[in-house]
């Protein structure tokens, strides 16, 4: 079987996405506590309980094929400031997600998700080749929603009573995206922001 999500490094000027490992567990941590991530009942910021499981399943779903996560590290500290990943990759379809994505309270609306999403983006439809890139998140969740449709990525579909949560409550999940089409405008509206930002 040919791997399509393979191990790859990306980076960029403010920071570097390297594939998650074991070892970023502490820093993992370190990063989430900053504004207590976990707290935020619509995101998927690991705690001191679930940190374990968090990168479990994110190698688990690697060795399957679906998914490539990584952690964010700021270039200056070379520290681990968030995470992000491909998701639920479809090679026959040229299809992937972006998602899990989250950091630091003080690096948030700094610019590191938009050069994190330049970075991501351009691999998926200049590397991989794929022909549409997935955002999805809570519907209560709405400094996301801004945060995706600021990238220039269009909404798709409100996915109604979508998933269970641990709570037994029901998530509406808002999926959106951006095609391979869409992605030359896309692309030179992020680097302006970018450039923006420096």
């Amino acid at each position: 079987m040919t791997v399509w999500l393979e191990d790859i490094e990306l980076k960029g000027n403010l920071i570097t996405l390297v594939p998650l490992a074991k070892a970023h567990r502490d820093e993992l941590l370190q990063a989430a506590s900053d504004g207590e991530l976990w707290n935020l009942w619509f995101t998927f910021a690991p705690s001191l309980e679930t940190v374990d499981n968090y990168i479990e399943l994110a190698l688990s779903e690697k060795a399957d094929g679906k998914s490539l996560a990584f952690a964010v590290i700021d270039n200056k500290t070379n520290r681990v400031i968030g995470s992000t990943r491909y998701c639920h990759g479809e090679k026959a379809h040229r299809h992937i997600e972006i998602g899990y994505t989250w950091y630091a309270n003080n690096y948030q609306r700094t610019g590191v998700n938009t050069e994190c999403k330049l970075l991501m983006l351009t691999h998926a439809f200049e590397s991989i080749n794929a022909i549409a890139v997935e955002f999805r998140t809570h519907w209560h969740n709405h400094a996301s929603r801004n945060a995706i449709m600021r990238l220039g990525a269009k909404q798709d579909a409100v996915l109604r009573n979508h998933m269970i949560e641990p709570d037994g409550a029901l998530r509406d999940t808002v999926v959106f995206s951006i095609i391979n089409s869409e992605w030359p405008t896309v692309r030179k509206s992020l680097k302006h922001k970018i450039n923006q930002h420096r």
